[in-house]
């Protein structure tokens, strides 16, 4: 059986039924779809061609610094408003629903972490959800996530819980954390966190459950289990993905199921391949990817420009000639496109770690 064979998977962005469908495939067979961090067309294009490449379905995100910088940083995105956030995420969903069908591939929109200071943002996707739940039968994105993981526990189930029971007659998807991730991603800093708050507990996670699932079966978590944004060597990062075994574990014997949860996997970067094995075999089913992503895209440039030097000190003159001119050369056509191959080719590679490859 191929994720083709799930029942309603198309080219384009899925959602619903399909989506959460998809996600189940992907648990049974021990593979993880990665989540790319998107700021502008050119890097969903890059993730999109990589997806297009492997045959092999891929998720899009846009966090609410991204969303904004997607829109424009010069737009007003006032405290409590974050105008130009709910406008670049609602845009950067139009346009991967555009764009991803020509690629031939299953595709997931989804926003990243929202905080408690940032859920008029929230707010606002959901509105653009509803309105295109409206017109079209599905909401615009695939899921969301609301990080709500530095409130207490209780705090953050029942405010994910309020929002759940918005989303869930549109069948919309949601991700919560509980625990932390370590580390700074997009302007919040937890790098300062103690450790053990870096490692969530059995009961901790099956609150997480009770509190979710009267509401609808489509929800992931991001479990803590040492995890840390930012970019590390290998094995620097002590992850602990048994934990999440132990966590299936103790839902499942009070459910009387086996792998009753879906898990995300957050701060991935310098993790070991092992680890990520342990993860994929304990219920992961998505991993995000940024920092990695980032370095790559910015590698393009830096290889093109080592590589070009010479004509690309100005408009005219380089070593072939004082009045030879570089048009060509410093055209953003060319140095974003060298930007996007090397992430293409990094997407591909998270792609393969996850084995969200064909055999």
């Amino acid at each position: 059986m191929s994720f083709w064979d799930v029942p309603g998977v198309k080219a384009g962005v899925v959602t619903g039924d399909v989506a959460w469908a998809l996600l189940k495939y992907a648990k049974e067979k021990h593979f993880a779809i990665p989540a790319f961090n998107c700021t502008t067309t050119s890097t969903v294009n890059a993730v999109l061609e990589a997806g297009k490449e492997l045959g092999r379905p891929v998720m899009i995100q846009f966090s609410e610094g991204g969303s904004a910088f997607f829109a424009g940083k010069s737009l007003p995105n006032e405290k409590g408003v974050l105008q130009a956030s709910i406008l670049g995420a609602v845009v950067g969903a139009h346009y991967v629903r555009n764009v991803a069908p020509a690629y031939g591939i299953p595709v997931f929109v989804h926003s990243d972490h929202c905080a408690k200071k940032l859920l008029p943002w929230f707010d606002g996707m959901l509105e653009a959800d509803e309105a295109f739940f409206k017109a079209y039968g599905e909401p615009l994105f695939s899921s969301h996530m609301l990080d709500l993981s530095e409130e207490p526990d209780e705090e953050n189930i029942a405010i994910c819980a309020k929002y759940f029971k918005r989303m869930a007659p549109m069948k919309l998807i949601l991700e919560m954390e509980i625990g932390i991730t370590g580390g700074v991603e997009d302007g919040v800093d937890n790098s300062g966190v103690s450790k053990e708050k870096l490692y969530s507990t059995p009961e901790d996670v099956y609150k997480v459950w009770e509190g979710l699932a009267p509401i609808s079966e489509k929800f992931t978590i991001a479990a803590a289990f040492g995890n840390v944004h930012g970019v590390y060597k290998a094995g620097n990062v002590k992850l602990q993905p048994e934990l999440l075994g132990d966590f299936q574990k103790y839902a499942g014997g009070k459910l009387g199921r086996e792998m009753p949860y879906f898990f995300v996997f957050h701060g991935g970067s310098g993790s070991e391949k092992n680890d990520i094995q342990t993860a994929l075999k304990n219920g992961v089913v998505k991993m995000n990817v940024d920092t990695d992503t980032q370095w790559a895209y910015w590698e393009g440039l830096l290889n093109f420009y080592k590589a070009k030097e010479g004509y690309l000190q100005g408009q005219i003159g380089n070593p072939e000639g004082p009045e030879k001119p570089n048009k060509s050369y410093y055209d953003p056509r060319k140095w974003v496109r060298e930007s996007e191959l090397t992430m293409v080719k990094r997407v591909k590679e998270s792609c393969t770690d996850l084995s969200n490859v064909n055999p």
